[in-house]
């Protein structure tokens, strides 16, 4: 068994294929995994992540995914999400005790002070839509799809809901700007985790530099037999007799297996694929429809502590969310008291034909706006990561060109968060799509097995009313899809 890719999706395969008894190569062309959520060493020793991946508590296959890596004590969750303004001014919202969901979030978004009340009458009217049709409404079964952007305005969304609501969590979440959203991957967001249960919306956050959480993956599929090679570029595939035959490696080695999982970018399969290959394949043909979407990230690191908080969701700002590296992982601060901070831009369209210290005074401004204590703090480092093609742009109708795990050409399977997840491009859809495509070799083989965690269960009013349909019989009207 030959994996080609060693992101997230690819480890997610190759780790499930390994614990189904295969013995698993896999071929990744840099020299650590990870792909686009690991991190590296800077010259001077410092270790960065190529951009802040978090995970939210409805991604039960990523949460599955880390368990199997052992690195799930990794994680830092928490249930308190700060926002700030431009000023500093913040907000908090929390799970309440006492109440059910959907209802959990509604006693801290009440009196959340950065929304007035004419922009929580609108975002509340928009959720009670999203939650009677359990994460779908009528509108998003248009041919081609919609914008989330026009979803929005068709629920009557004022200009502060859209600016100070909607695009702060959506816009992190999805990697794109709302108007070249598919409005189904936007409403699915605040379904899975803000409303169908209680625990949807904890977000966790890596407590250790990212490419650290990987380990268990190389080991996992070396205790089966199998190799982890880094610095192994796949330069192509070979094929024969209609069923590839084997893939060519940068020295020119030809490595041969019962089966293939391509677990590469979108964009990689035009080299790696041949062109008539892809033209046939009515599941490939249209690959190239697929666009990307960059994240900028911004590293500081300040001489004193200027931030108390693990991490701040930014409005009214280029800068989304500041992260305490520092607190994160399990420092105040460095020996000289010093503080480190992550910036994190997605969608960062505009900041890519900035040069990086265009990028590094115009955040550190913004960063010294809202933190108080950063105004006397020296700057004493600073770096800036783009991530240009970062993940694939979920604009409206990309459904119909993502294709399946199994491809047309026997032996050849895909993954990727570009596939077909039913998931938009996180980390949880990348771990599904390693899954699925894990699934999809051993029922090729003759050896069905399962991998895909289900969601977590409606909760709350959701499980009352599920509950109580079922004894009564009744096809109640909030029986909308999942």
């Amino acid at each position: 068994m030959i994996v080609i890719g060693g992101g997230l999706a690819g480890l997610a395969a190759g780790v499930a294929l390994a614990e189904a008894g295969l013995r698993v190569r896999l071929f990744e062309k840099r020299p650590f995994l990870g792909g686009r959520a690991t991190s590296y060493v800077l010259p001077d020793g410092e270790h960065v992540d190529n951009c802040q991946h978090v995970t939210l508590g409805c991604c039960t296959n990523l949460e599955d995914f880390y368990r199997r890596a052992g690195s799930a004590d990794k994680i830092k969750f928490f249930d308190r999400l700060v926002f700030v303004d431009a000023h500093g001014r913040p907000g908090v919202m929390h799970s309440s005790w006492f109440c059910p969901a959907p209802f959990h979030l509604s006693p801290s978004f009440a009196f959340f002070p950065l929304l007035t009340l004419r922009d929580k009458l609108a975002i509340a009217r928009a959720l009670l839509a999203i939650s009677l049709g359990r994460g779908h409404t009528p509108d998003l079964d248009e041919p081609g799809g919609i914008s989330m952007l026009e979803w929005l305005h068709r629920h009557r969304q004022t200009p502060g809901a859209i600016a100070r609501f909607w695009r702060v969590v959506l816009v992190s979440a999805l990697d794109e700007e709302l108007e070249r959203t598919d409005a189904r991957y936007g409403v699915q967001v605040f379904w899975k985790a803000f409303l169908a249960n209680r625990t949807g919306y904890r977000m966790g956050v890596p407590a250790v530099p990212l490419a650290e959480l990987y380990a268990g993956c190389k080991a996992a599929m070396e205790r089966k037999g199998g190799e982890v090679l880094l610095r192994a570029p796949v330069r192509g595939l070979r094929f024969a007799n209609g069923r590839i035959a084997g893939v060519q490696l940068d020295d020119g080695r030809v490595e041969t297996a019962d089966a293939y999982v391509l677990a590469v970018p979108h964009a990689a399969l035009p080299e790696l694929l041949p062109a008539d290959l892809l033209r046939s394949d009515p599941a490939l043909a249209h690959i190239g429809q697929l666009t990307d979407a960059p994240i900028t990230g911004v590293h500081f690191w300040f001489d004193r502590a200027v931030m108390s908080e693990p991490f701040l969701s930014v409005l009214d700002c280029t800068t989304q969310w500041i992260f305490n590296k520092s607190a994160l992982y399990g420092a105040d601060g460095n020996a000289n008291g010093g503080q480190y901070l992550q910036l994190v831009i997605s969608a960062s369209y505009d900041l890519l034909p900035r040069s990086r210290q265009e990028i590094i005074d115009l955040c550190l401004a913004e960063v010294r706006q809202i933190l108080p204590a950063a105004r006397d703090a020296v700057l004493r480092k600073a770096t800036v990561i783009k991530e240009t093609a970062a993940t694939f742009s979920p604009a409206p109708g990309c459904d119909r060109w993502r294709p399946q795990q199994q491809t047309a050409t026997p032996g050849l399977f895909l993954a990727g968060d570009w596939t077909a997840t039913g998931w938009p491009a996180t980390m949880e859809g990348a771990v599904r799509s390693g899954y699925l495509a894990a699934e999809a070799v051993l029922l090729s083989a003759g050896s069905p097995q399962s991998f895909l965690q289900p969601d977590r269960p409606d909760g709350g009013l959701f499980k009352l009313w599920k509950s109580t349909a079922s004894r009564s019989r009744v096809k109640w009207p909030l029986r909308g899809r999942t």
